[in-house]
């Protein structure tokens, strides 16, 4: 539980260096990283985390014990969707999403607000809530701030979020975005007024107001008074260009308190999480490894793989040379030996495919983070973060622009 005094288990960069955990006096001038432990209801996560997607109590592919062999402490479940399915009657008798998923470690409920914008067309939000028609019978449905928190009190998450009234960054109206940032701070209130259990369920707040950093300045400021056990930076990976996404989580991590964990919603890709953890972001989510894995793509240390691809019909090597996850990992060490050749032949004719490769990049993005953790806690991450690129693109001139720009704002020069 993080709530008041558990922050103690949540150590800034300059509390790690004072516990000895790291051995350069001055190694914090370089990038805003911080490596630190949470500790949740159900054990300990080890911050930079990514989280991979339950979204309706299930990863798309494998079953609860194969993701808890992973390594994963901390997944995501959706409360729009579990409160239509099961329902929160049925969430009530079966005592909560760990029991009806028969998963032991955290879980973190997404408020169910993005949903309602993305998922329905005839979603309209109101500072009641949002209403909307139910996709199974078309019943009029509202989801409002104090029933996406009796959901989330009945699912029995460890991190829970507020609603929030989320706006596509590219939208072009600007008073619409001032309306939502602003919503979202009321809804905020709401939420903890309305939140029964906040010694067991730690309730986050949102950052919002689009790719405007004025806006997000107010945002954080209001949020920060309001003191949530964590802070999430919201309505991002929406199709923003990287530079602006860029400027937002810098920004927002630069005003926030350092005693609070930062979240960073929908983000997934490897370069992005490696840029966000140094511009200070330390937790993440996203259905792109599990979605990417169903069409045949394999996420490796040198880039994505499309195995469906002929070329690796006869190609015997495993998915990643460097990874260590059950799949690549030889039969003689205990793995299963799985070579590019097989994904191959079954990624287009059989589910194995997709199962296989979710079980691989699922576990290669949770070693990646433990990887960017173990950098921060060594003071290499600057050296870690050269070595990535050079890998995943070869020639350093390659290297995306925005992530260049991005990394030498916090003192790292891929180019030089």
């Amino acid at each position: 539980m993080l709530s008041q005094s558990a922050f103690s288990h949540f150590k800034s960069l300059t509390e790690i260096r004072d516990l000895g955990w790291r051995s350069k006096a001055d190694s914090h001038k370089t990038t805003k990283a911080r490596a630190s432990i949470l500790t949740l209801p159900h054990g300990p996560v080890f911050l930079p985390i990514f989280q991979p997607v339950a979204t309706q109590a299930s990863l798309k592919g494998l079953a609860p014990m194969q993701l808890a062999e992973t390594g994963c402490n901390l997944c995501l479940n959706n409360t729009y969707h579990l409160g239509l399915k099961p329902g929160q009657e049925t969430l009530e008798k079966v005592g909560g999403a760990h029991v009806l998923q028969g998963w032991k470690c955290n879980i973190l409920t997404d408020s169910g607000g993005f949903q309602m914008v993305s998922l329905l067309k005839l979603a309209q939000v109101t500072e009641e809530g949002v209403r909307f028609l139910s996709p199974h019978d078309g019943t009029p449905m509202v989801l409002t701030p104090e029933h996406s928190i009796s959901l989330q009190n009945t699912i029995g998450s460890d991190i829970i979020m507020q609603l929030d009234d989320v706006v596509a960054t590219t939208s072009p109206d600007a008073e619409r975005m001032k309306e939502a940032m602003e919503r979202s701070i009321r809804w905020l209130d709401r939420c903890l007024a309305a939140h029964k259990r906040p010694e067991q369920q730690n309730l986050f707040c949102i950052i919002q107001g689009g790719l405007d950093l004025e806006m997000r300045k107010v945002c954080c400021e209001e949020m920060a008074r309001r003191d949530t056990p964590g802070v999430a930076i919201g309505g991002l990976s929406g199709g923003e260009d990287k530079v602006s996404y860029c400027q937002v989580v810098s920004t927002c991590t630069g005003l926030l308190p350092p005693s609070k964990p930062r979240y960073v919603m929908g983000v997934g890709y490897p370069e992005d999480l490696i840029v966000s953890v140094a511009l200070g972001a330390d937790m993440f989510d996203c259905v792109w490894p599990t979605r990417t894995a169903r069409f045949g793509n394999a996420v490796t240390s040198t880039g994505t793989l499309n195995l469906r691809h002929a070329s690796f019909a006869n190609d015997f090597g495993p998915i990643d040379a460097d990874c260590a996850c059950t799949c690549c990992k030889p039969e003689d060490e205990g793995g299963l030996g799985i070579t590019r050749a097989y994904i191959y032949h079954v990624a287009s004719k059989e589910t194995t495919g997709a199962h296989l490769l979710t079980m691989h990049n699922v576990q290669y993005l949770l070693c990646l983070m433990g990887k960017v953790r173990s950098a921060i806690i060594e003071d290499r991450y600057p050296e870690f973060i050269h070595t990535y690129f050079r890998r995943a693109y070869g020639d350093m001139t390659r290297v995306p622009t925005w992530a260049v720009t991005a990394l030498k704002e916090v003192g790292v020069d891929l180019v030089a």
